[in-house]
């Protein structure tokens, strides 16, 4: 089967998404955590993962850590997918989000022009301002045991802007 026979170009009428990555990077007990900065269009002032757009030569698990390189300069191991979330931000688009954790191999990172980057304890990531969702996954990021099969998600927004979040779990 070639290029063509992909269906790549049947975009009429078709559901498109965007693929991005986020992953969450431990060293000890500790999270990195990026605190977005006040001027980011998407989520200023919460704390999330780092990650961002998916290349078009890229795989999820390649972005993750190519992200995770250019946002803090660390090396990672032990990088584990976790699972994916879809999201439908009642957009012509939506977003496809590959969700992966990692371990540092030093706490010493690199100023990301995306925000300011704090090692959190883990005991203490409840207490800051997250972006909405984590809340969520965090305990299934990093709770599940390293052979269950990874979760998927579907978050969508009601009327009042409200997230609803819907989870399966794979088999």
């Amino acid at each position: 089967m070639g290029a063509k026979d992909q269906g790549a170009d049947a975009t009429a009428g078709r559901w498109l998404a965007i693929p991005r990555t986020l992953c969450f990077i431990t060293y000890g007990d500790d999270i990195l955590l990026l605190k977005r900065g006040q001027h980011k269009r998407v989520y200023p002032g919460r704390y999330n993962g780092v990650g961002g757009h998916i290349e078009r030569d890229e795989d999820p698990l390649s972005g993750a850590i190519r992200e995770i390189q250019e946002e803090t300069g660390l090396d990672v191991s032990h990088v584990r997918f976790c699972g994916a979330i879809h999201v439908d931000a009642g957009q012509n688009n939506g977003i496809i989000v590959f969700v992966f954790r990692a371990e540092a191999a030093s706490r010493a990172f690199f100023d990301s022009d995306e925000g300011v980057l704090e090692w959190v304890p883990r005991c203490r990531v409840h207490t800051l301002p997250l972006v909405e969702d984590l809340p969520l996954l965090i305990p299934l990021i990093f709770d599940s045991d390293p052979g269950e099969p990874p979760f998927f998600a579907h978050t969508s927004y009601d009327a009042n802007d409200q997230l609803i979040m819907r989870f399966e779990q794979g088999e």
